[in-house]
């Protein structure tokens, strides 16, 4: 690459985070153009920096390298440009600036953590996307996605304290604040260093492993018809940059992907939901992910990087297919859906080739990069991990690649007609659309130049013994749909909540709340009204402070700005308390 047009080059996030203070004060088309310029720009800026490019700050003491080059940050800003690109075509006609500021500043913060070369930085920028991501939930304006999103922005602020405390532990034991390229943490996580381990599951949280998945599966369904979208490419991808970055060939992710693998399909294959469906198919796929970088060498390390790229394309044009039936419909469950192709047949067409891309089919981008992992998995002699892979990517078939499709646009006829999507949407589908096709035809060649290692071979992905397998999956899974769902088998779409992990904390929150904050709360109530009510009523020309018997509430302590508030304290004691 040369060198950038601007004196030693701009921080990748920049233009996106200086757009995103902007945009708020601009309306209708001069916003549209804005919008589109800004990441063009940035993509640019991105595409000139210098292959050693690296910028340095001092902050209270600390020398920090805000951003720093190598092949896996340069892999994943390029990603997350496209993508910003792609969601930003999506949305262009939202107006609502609680949508418009995050589309710019939630990138602009992933962008941000891939290329952080510090812990300190990489925090930072791991808080502003919690924060900013939020927004494209609360967006929606219902007393479910206002839940929702609280749940959500408690889960992501606790994942990146649990960071901040790791930090800690390893800087007051010495350890600098470099968080490195590949595999920086896995000795220490084999030898059970506490510091390591609360990092690794700070991180787990953002990749949705078990049992922390739960933010997933509950917040992305809530989100904006555009907002989903955008939470689609994000979070979790910049998790497993982290996760490379930090805990590569740790063998302990082995068994965590394989579960999470394997888990969702359950879950998907029940959901009446269609969104709710595909964050559960989200689930499966960073299992995939997990597991090639647990194993550690290039095949697998490489495969989950490449899936990443590719699973931003392929699950962001499902949501982005779902979205749009959102928009014109109202609904998103399988059972009030059907027959949707008679209305809006280019939404259906583009659902399809997402639908074959998670299918891995090939000459779709999900063939090219699932098997990297499943041949790294075979290499390493993990044949129990390697069978429950083969059974992940059968439930894909049959809860992505089938029933998303079937159940929106074919199955019954609901009667519902409508027009087709926008066409500023069907554009940012073709995109995505034009991705997955063209990666799995021939674009992987280039995609694997970018991967952060280097083959000790030559990879060939079109063999007739891969694609005789993948074709035998691809068949059975269809059989099985078919014969399942024509025999009256196949669970049928009906409108329920399925139970979670999360049921647990919830009823935990609950039984806490009467327990212990209820009494905290009633005391609290008391003394308020004591001495900000009757007292000042005993003393003669005194009047009660006005509203001073309200109740106070103790879920105050829940509120976004508090949460902010309370992190950047935390931060600031952990700093010090490292420097001593």
């Amino acid at each position: 690459m040369i060198d950038s047009l601007l004196p030693g080059g701009a921080h990748p996030a920049l233009y996106p985070a200086i757009g995103a203070l902007m945009v708020a004060f601009l309306r209708g088309k001069p916003r549209m153009a804005f919008m589109l310029i800004v990441p063009v720009l940035s993509l640019v800026n991105l595409l000139l920096l210098p292959d050693n490019f690296e910028q340095k700050i001092d902050f209270l003491g600390f020398s920090l390298v805000v951003a720093e080059m190598t092949k896996l940050s340069f892999l994943f800003g390029l990603l997350f440009h496209i993508a910003l690109i792609v969601c930003v075509i999506f949305s262009l006609t939202v107006e609502d600036k609680f949508q418009t500021v995050p589309a710019l500043l939630y990138p602009a913060s992933a962008i941000g953590a891939v290329f952080a070369g510090d812990w300190l930085t990489l925090f930072a920028c791991w808080e502003i996307l919690a924060v900013s991501s939020v927004f494209f939930i609360w967006a929606r304006r219902t007393e479910r996605s206002t839940t929702a999103g609280q749940r959500y922005l408690v889960q992501q602020i606790i994942s990146g304290l649990l960071i901040l405390a790791g930090v800690a532990i390893r800087s007051h034991g010495g350890a600098d604040l470099t968080v490195g390229w590949f595999g920086s943490l896995t000795a220490d996580l084999a030898s059970g260093e506490l510091g390591a381990i609360l990092i690794l599951i700070g991180i787990g949280i953002k990749c949705a492993f078990p049992f922390l998945h739960t933010w997933l599966v509950d917040g992305y369904p809530e989100g904006t018809a555009t907002g989903a979208v955008f939470l689609s490419g994000f979070t979790t991808k910049v998790a497993i940059c982290t996760l490379v970055r930090t805990f590569a060939g740790s063998e302990v992710l082995i068994t965590i992907g394989a579960v999470m693998a394997i888990f969702p399909i359950i879950y998907a294959v029940i959901e009446n939901d269609l969104r709710r469906t595909l964050s559960y198919s989200m689930i499966n796929q960073i299992g995939f992910m997990v597991v090639g970088i647990g194993l550690g060498d290039a095949y697998g390390v490489n495969g989950a990087v490449a899936h990443a790229f590719n699973d931003v394309f392929f699950k962001g044009l499902l949501f982005m297919t779902m979205g749009a039936v959102l928009l014109r419909t109202g609904k998103t469950g399988g059972n009030e859906l059907g027959g949707l192709y008679k209305s809006m047949p280019q939404t259906t067409g583009l659902c399809v080739i997402g639908a074959a891309s998670i299918s891995a089919f090939p000459l779709f981008s999900g063939f090219i990069s699932k098997s990297l992992i499943m041949v790294s998995a075979a290499g390493h002699h993990e044949t129990v991990v390697y069978f429950l892979l083969l059974l992940a990517s059968t439930g894909v078939v049959k809860h992505a690649g089938i029933k998303i499709p079937f159940f929106a646009f074919f199955a019954h006829d609901s009667k519902i007609r409508c027009e087709e999507a926008p066409l500023h949407m069907r554009i940012a589908m073709g995109i995505s659309a034009l991705m997955c096709v063209g990666i799995g035809c021939g674009g992987f060649l280039f995609l694997y130049k970018l991967l952060p290692l280097s083959f000790s071979e030559a990879v060939h992905q079109y063999t007739f013994a891969h694609i005789a397998e993948q074709m035998q999956i691809l068949f059975f899974a269809s059989l099985a749909f078919t014969v399942l769902y024509l025999k009256k088998i196949y669970p049928p779409e009906i409108p329920s909540v399925n139970l979670d992990a999360d049921w647990f904390y919830r009823k935990g929150w609950g039984v806490a709340n009467a327990v212990i904050l209820g009494p905290i709360d009633r005391v609290g109530t008391y003394f308020s009204g004591l001495f900000l009510d009757r007292i000042p009523k005993q003393i003669a020309g005194m009047r009660p402070i006005e509203g001073a018997t309200k109740r106070l509430d103790v879920n105050w302590m829940l509120s976004a700005p508090t949460l902010i508030v309370m992190v950047a304290l935390l931060g600031f004691l952990v700093l010090n308390y490292s420097r001593q």
